[in-house]
């Protein structure tokens, strides 16, 4: 018999044998980029056994979508990640592959009809698991400095006006006092717990390291787009106190 895809937004299942028990209850949404230069490739890795990786949805340019791995599967789609202390991201996570070249393609804009079509699965699956707001993450937020994806050009506040995920309006950049890597003292401190706070696996050391760079990059990167180059600028930091006052109970 025919699979049939659990989201009606999806035409068809196409089925990747990489899979497992989930360990962990759903809580999560992860959106990626393929980071290829067609979905047909795409969809050939995330099928292949040798890979050992997969997603439960794809996206393509025109906003078609199919499914891969049943919602109910621990799709193997985040890899080494943590978000607020718990590391098995996948078992507790559904995840979304949005067909794009990626930063090695020189991270084209990403079509309207696809980010239509990533909205409207994003709230199809919203619908059937208890997934808060602020746990509608991009790749780059659960893996800082492995990952970069879905990238700093994912238009994240449309997808929030689409009723996906949570956003403020990011502080404007202006010249002021910032925190980079090798500063350290109490500032830093409250920097980072601000960071792990949120939800990233950020340590409270007190010193800005090459792991702080990191996730402070992976915070604009989704937060504060118009510059990502892990500085602790007091755009960054406004827009970081801006979402935890902001986050949903």
């Amino acid at each position: 018999m025919k699979p049939v895809p659990e989201s009606a937004l999806a035409t068809q299942v196409v089925p990747s044998p990489n899979h497992g028990e989930r360990r962990l209850p759903v809580d999560m949404l992860i959106l990626h980029y393929t980071g290829m230069t067609d979905g047909a490739a795409a969809v050939l890795r995330l099928a292949n056994p040798l890979a050992e990786v997969s997603a439960h949805y794809v996206v393509f340019e025109d906003g078609r979508v199919i499914q891969m791995v049943p919602e109910a599967r621990r799709a193997w789609h985040g890899g080494a990640g943590a978000w607020e202390g718990v590391r098995d991201v996948n078992s507790r996570s559904i995840g979304i592959e949005i067909v794009h070249p990626g930063h090695a393609g020189g991270l084209p804009p990403y079509p309207d009809a696809q980010i239509a079509a990533v909205a409207a699965l994003a709230r199809d699956i919203l619908a059937r698991w208890p997934i808060r707001a602020d746990r509608v993450l991009g790749h780059s937020d659960v893996a800082p400095g492995r990952k970069q994806d879905p990238g700093e050009g994912f238009p994240w506040e449309r997808l929030h006006r689409d009723g996906v995920g949570h956003w403020v309006a990011p502080v404007p950049i202006r010249d002021g006092r910032f925190f980079s890597e090798g500063d350290a003292g109490q500032p830093i401190e409250a920097l980072q717990a601000m960071l792990a706070l949120y939800g990233y696996d950020q340590p409270v050391t007190g010193h800005f390291d090459a792991r702080t760079r990191d996730v402070v990059a992976a915070f604009q990167r989704h937060f504060r787009p118009a510059r990502v180059d892990g500085v602790a600028d007091a755009s960054t930091i406004t827009t970081l106190r801006d979402l935890l006052a902001a986050r949903p109970a």
